[in-house]
């Protein structure tokens, strides 16, 4: 595990017992591309997301999350398709997974300390390292396929 990964995980170890979080598989083109982002602490592709902090409702964190890594706003309802407990990273770690259809995206995210590229992809053309758990999620929504429930 990277340096980086290991500090956010104990820090989060400390500041929340267990830790809640939410991930988003945006579609685009009527349904035929699918946002993705590449982080700088962790290998892959994954779908957009993070923790839910406390105060805060999974909602409120979803749009917090696609406004920072992605540069979308929500137009409309996202659908909550599943929960998931993701023991990838530890045995505390619980994910709401919401598959967004109605949005704009206001800008084009540029790279920072966190997020090394983000865009979308056309579902029939996806990079060689998207990661496992997203290759997953993303069968699960398009073939409505019942979620696995380990992330």
């Amino acid at each position: 595990m990277k340096f980086k990964s290991w500090l956010f995980h104990t820090y989060f170890l400390f500041r929340r017992p267990m830790t809640l979080g939410v991930r988003a598989v945006v579609l685009g083109d009527e349904g035929q591309s699918v946002f993705l982002v590449r982080h700088t602490y962790v290998k892959g592709w994954h779908l957009p997301g993070g923790g839910v902090e406390r105060g805060e409702t999974f909602g409120q964190a979803l749009m917090k999350e696609l406004r920072e890594e992605a540069s979308i706003e929500l137009t409309g309802t996202p659908e909550l398709f599943g929960l998931y407990k993701n023991t990838k990273v530890s045995n505390r770690d619980h994910v709401a997974l919401y598959v967004c259809r109605s949005f704009e995206q206001t800008g084009t995210r540029a790279p920072d300390w966190e997020i090394a590229e983000a865009r979308f992809f056309p579902l029939s053309d996806l990079p060689d390292d998207v990661t496992e758990a997203t290759m997953r999620r993303l069968n699960e929504v398009t073939t409505h396929a019942v979620p696995d429930a380990l992330w």
